[in-house]
Protein backbone atom coordinates (compact mmCIF):
# COMPACT_ATOMS: atom_id res chain seq x y z
CA UNK A 1 0.00 0.00 0.00
CA UNK A 2 2.46 2.35 1.04
CA UNK A 3 6.39 3.35 0.16
CA UNK A 4 8.25 5.94 1.94
CA UNK A 5 10.75 8.25 0.09
CA UNK A 6 13.67 9.40 2.13
CA UNK A 7 15.93 11.56 -0.24
CA UNK A 8 19.62 11.93 2.08
CA UNK A 9 22.81 13.53 2.21
CA UNK A 10 25.12 13.13 5.06
CA UNK A 11 22.38 12.17 7.71
CA UNK A 12 23.97 9.25 9.96
CA UNK A 13 22.94 11.77 13.02
CA UNK A 14 19.18 11.80 12.34
CA UNK A 15 18.23 9.08 9.90
CA UNK A 16 18.46 5.99 12.42
CA UNK A 17 15.48 8.26 14.58
CA UNK A 18 13.38 8.43 11.33
CA UNK A 19 13.97 4.47 10.55
CA UNK A 20 13.41 3.41 13.95
CA UNK A 21 10.47 5.71 14.26
CA UNK A 22 9.06 4.09 11.00
CA UNK A 23 9.52 0.14 12.45
CA UNK A 24 7.44 1.53 15.87
CA UNK A 25 4.39 2.44 13.34
CA UNK A 26 1.17 0.09 13.68
CA UNK A 27 0.58 0.44 10.02
CA UNK A 28 4.10 -0.77 8.89
CA UNK A 29 4.94 0.44 5.03
CA UNK A 30 5.74 -2.33 2.38
CA UNK A 31 8.95 -0.70 1.35
CA UNK A 32 11.56 2.36 2.47
CA UNK A 33 13.46 3.69 0.16
CA UNK A 34 16.64 6.02 0.63
CA UNK A 35 17.33 8.32 -2.11
CA UNK A 36 21.03 8.90 -1.46
CA UNK A 37 23.05 12.06 -2.86
CA UNK A 38 26.42 10.74 -2.49
CA UNK A 39 27.02 10.67 1.09
CA UNK A 40 30.56 11.07 2.78
CA UNK A 41 29.54 9.21 6.44
CA UNK A 42 27.57 6.32 7.00
CA UNK A 43 23.57 7.65 6.11
CA UNK A 44 24.13 4.40 3.58
CA UNK A 45 25.20 1.61 6.13
CA UNK A 46 22.43 2.54 8.38
CA UNK A 47 19.49 2.64 6.29
CA UNK A 48 20.68 -0.80 5.18
CA UNK A 49 21.15 -1.71 8.25
CA UNK A 50 17.33 -0.67 9.13
CA UNK A 51 16.86 -2.98 5.74
CA UNK A 52 15.13 -0.08 3.92
CA UNK A 53 16.46 0.06 0.33
CA UNK A 54 19.16 2.56 -0.90
CA UNK A 55 18.67 3.94 -4.70
CA UNK A 56 20.71 6.42 -5.97
CA UNK A 57 19.47 10.20 -5.21
CA UNK A 58 20.85 13.67 -6.21
CA UNK A 59 19.50 17.16 -5.63
CA UNK A 60 15.98 17.25 -3.08
CA UNK A 61 14.37 16.76 -6.05
CA UNK A 62 16.14 14.44 -7.93
CA UNK A 63 15.85 12.19 -5.09
CA UNK A 64 12.15 12.00 -4.08
CA UNK A 65 11.69 11.23 -8.50
CA UNK A 66 14.48 8.17 -8.23
CA UNK A 67 12.97 7.04 -4.90
CA UNK A 68 9.21 7.55 -6.11
CA UNK A 69 10.01 5.54 -9.70
CA UNK A 70 11.96 2.55 -7.74
CA UNK A 71 8.22 2.43 -5.50
CA UNK A 72 5.63 -0.24 -6.54
CA UNK A 73 2.81 1.15 -4.40
CA UNK A 74 -0.43 3.14 -4.79
CA UNK A 75 0.93 5.47 -2.14
CA UNK A 76 4.19 7.71 -1.55
CA UNK A 77 4.97 9.35 1.28
CA UNK A 78 7.72 11.56 1.12
CA UNK A 79 9.70 11.96 4.68
CA UNK A 80 13.14 14.17 5.04
CA UNK A 81 15.87 12.46 7.41
CA UNK A 82 15.24 14.89 10.21
CA UNK A 83 11.55 14.15 11.20
CA UNK A 84 10.19 12.00 13.40
CA UNK A 85 6.97 9.99 13.96
CA UNK A 86 6.39 9.97 17.60
CA UNK A 87 2.99 9.39 17.38
CA UNK A 88 3.15 5.20 16.48
CA UNK A 89 0.07 5.88 14.84
CA UNK A 90 0.81 8.62 12.46
CA UNK A 91 0.59 6.53 9.10
CA UNK A 92 -2.78 4.61 10.28
CA UNK A 93 -4.25 7.49 10.51
CA UNK A 94 -2.61 9.74 8.21
CA UNK A 95 -3.39 6.92 5.53
CA UNK A 96 -6.52 6.25 6.65
CA UNK A 97 -7.76 10.29 6.68
CA UNK A 98 -6.52 10.32 3.51
CA UNK A 99 -8.45 7.53 2.04
CA UNK A 100 -11.35 8.71 3.62
CA UNK A 101 -11.58 12.38 2.32
CA UNK A 102 -10.44 10.55 -1.12
CA UNK A 103 -7.16 12.94 -1.15
CA UNK A 104 -4.70 12.76 -3.72
CA UNK A 105 -1.99 14.88 -2.02
CA UNK A 106 -1.91 15.55 1.80
CA UNK A 107 -0.34 16.79 4.12
CA UNK A 108 -0.48 18.22 8.17
CA UNK A 109 0.52 20.18 10.59
CA UNK A 110 3.57 20.50 11.84
CA UNK A 111 5.68 21.73 15.48
CA UNK A 112 9.19 21.79 16.26
CA UNK A 113 11.70 19.60 18.40
CA UNK A 114 12.33 21.98 20.64
CA UNK A 115 11.36 23.44 24.03
CA UNK A 116 11.71 27.31 23.27
CA UNK A 117 8.41 29.65 23.02
CA UNK A 118 9.53 31.71 19.19
CA UNK A 119 9.80 28.09 17.85
CA UNK A 120 6.42 27.03 18.90
CA UNK A 121 5.38 30.40 17.93
CA UNK A 122 6.47 30.32 14.06
CA UNK A 123 5.38 27.22 13.46
CA UNK A 124 1.67 27.68 14.39
CA UNK A 125 1.80 30.74 12.36
CA UNK A 126 3.23 28.58 9.91
CA UNK A 127 0.11 25.97 10.24
CA UNK A 128 -1.99 28.98 10.45
CA UNK A 129 -1.11 30.28 7.11
CA UNK A 130 -1.21 27.76 5.51
CA UNK A 131 -4.62 26.30 6.07
CA UNK A 132 -5.70 29.67 5.71
CA UNK A 133 -4.64 29.46 1.93
CA UNK A 134 -5.76 25.85 1.68
CA UNK A 135 -6.37 24.73 -1.82
CA UNK A 136 -6.65 28.25 -3.09
CA UNK A 137 -2.76 28.83 -2.65
CA UNK A 138 -1.28 25.21 -1.28
CA UNK A 139 1.57 24.18 0.48
CA UNK A 140 2.78 20.95 1.25
CA UNK A 141 6.26 21.12 2.32
CA UNK A 142 8.67 18.20 1.51
CA UNK A 143 9.02 16.78 4.99
CA UNK A 144 5.82 15.00 4.88
CA UNK A 145 4.11 14.73 1.52
CA UNK A 146 1.73 11.87 1.15
CA UNK A 147 0.29 11.33 -2.59
CA UNK A 148 -0.97 8.80 -5.16
CA UNK A 149 1.48 7.62 -7.19
CA UNK A 150 -0.28 7.45 -9.88
CA UNK A 151 -1.23 11.90 -9.89
CA UNK A 152 2.86 12.34 -8.69
CA UNK A 153 3.69 10.52 -12.18
CA UNK A 154 0.57 12.76 -13.64
CA UNK A 155 2.48 15.69 -13.17
CA UNK A 156 6.00 14.12 -13.73
CA UNK A 157 6.62 14.45 -10.19
CA UNK A 158 9.18 17.08 -8.78
CA UNK A 159 10.40 19.86 -11.12
CA UNK A 160 14.24 19.56 -10.81
CA UNK A 161 14.80 22.66 -12.48
CA UNK A 162 13.33 24.20 -9.07
CA UNK A 163 16.16 25.16 -6.92
CA UNK A 164 13.69 26.52 -3.83
CA UNK A 165 10.17 25.63 -2.76
CA UNK A 166 10.12 22.92 -4.91
CA UNK A 167 7.64 21.16 -2.25
CA UNK A 168 5.31 23.96 -2.96
CA UNK A 169 5.70 24.21 -6.98
CA UNK A 170 4.65 20.56 -6.72
CA UNK A 171 1.42 21.57 -4.61
CA UNK A 172 0.40 23.81 -6.89
CA UNK A 173 0.52 21.84 -9.93
CA UNK A 174 -1.20 18.99 -8.43
CA UNK A 175 -4.08 20.50 -7.06
CA UNK A 176 -4.77 21.14 -11.06
CA UNK A 177 -5.67 17.59 -11.59
CA UNK A 178 -6.03 16.46 -7.68
CA UNK A 179 -7.71 16.83 -4.45
CA UNK A 180 -5.33 18.42 -1.74
CA UNK A 181 -6.37 18.45 1.65
CA UNK A 182 -4.53 18.96 5.23
CA UNK A 183 -4.83 16.15 7.77
CA UNK A 184 -7.03 17.10 10.79
CA UNK A 185 -6.06 13.54 12.97
CA UNK A 186 -2.21 14.37 13.21
CA UNK A 187 0.73 16.18 12.87
CA UNK A 188 4.69 15.62 12.28
CA UNK A 189 7.57 16.98 14.47
CA UNK A 190 10.39 18.55 12.87
CA UNK A 191 14.02 19.50 13.12
CA UNK A 192 15.26 22.95 14.10
CA UNK A 193 18.37 22.78 13.01
CA UNK A 194 18.22 24.82 10.02
CA UNK A 195 16.79 27.61 12.10
CA UNK A 196 19.66 27.01 14.92
CA UNK A 197 22.26 27.04 11.43
CA UNK A 198 21.01 30.16 9.77
CA UNK A 199 19.40 32.28 12.53
CA UNK A 200 15.37 31.99 12.53
CA UNK A 201 15.06 35.77 11.62
CA UNK A 202 17.02 34.82 8.18
CA UNK A 203 14.40 31.89 7.56
CA UNK A 204 11.82 34.30 8.17
CA UNK A 205 12.73 36.70 5.93
CA UNK A 206 13.66 34.09 3.17
CA UNK A 207 10.31 32.16 3.31
CA UNK A 208 7.98 35.25 3.13
CA UNK A 209 10.39 36.67 0.04
CA UNK A 210 9.91 33.29 -1.47
CA UNK A 211 6.29 33.23 -1.08
CA UNK A 212 6.01 36.41 -2.81
CA UNK A 213 8.54 35.10 -5.63
CA UNK A 214 6.04 31.74 -5.97
CA UNK A 215 2.75 34.45 -6.02
CA UNK A 216 4.29 36.76 -8.38
CA UNK A 217 6.91 35.90 -10.45
CA UNK A 218 6.08 31.45 -10.51
CA UNK A 219 9.06 28.58 -9.65
CA UNK A 220 11.95 30.17 -8.29
CA UNK A 221 14.92 28.56 -10.77
CA UNK A 222 17.98 30.37 -9.53
CA UNK A 223 20.46 30.28 -6.59
CA UNK A 224 19.57 33.31 -4.85
CA UNK A 225 18.19 31.94 -2.19
CA UNK A 226 21.40 30.38 -1.12
CA UNK A 227 19.06 26.77 -0.13
CA UNK A 228 21.83 23.68 0.43
CA UNK A 229 20.93 20.27 0.34
CA UNK A 230 22.47 17.43 3.30
CA UNK A 231 23.84 18.59 6.37
CA UNK A 232 27.50 17.86 7.71
CA UNK A 233 27.43 16.33 11.04
CA UNK A 234 31.04 17.51 11.86
CA UNK A 235 31.49 20.64 13.81
CA UNK A 236 33.19 23.25 12.47
CA UNK A 237 36.23 24.35 13.86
Amino acid sequence: MLTVVIPTKNEEDFLPVLLQSIQNQTLQPREVIVADAGSTDRTREIAEAFEARVVEGGAVAVGRNRGAEAASTDLLLFLDADVELRDPQFLERAVGEMLERNLGLATCDVFPLSDAFVDHFMHKAYNTYVRAWGSLFPHAPGFCMLVRRDLHNQINGFDEGVTFCEDHDYARRFNKIGQFGILKETRIPVSIRRMDRDGRMKIAVKYLMAEVHLALLGPIRHNKFNYTFGHSTKKQK
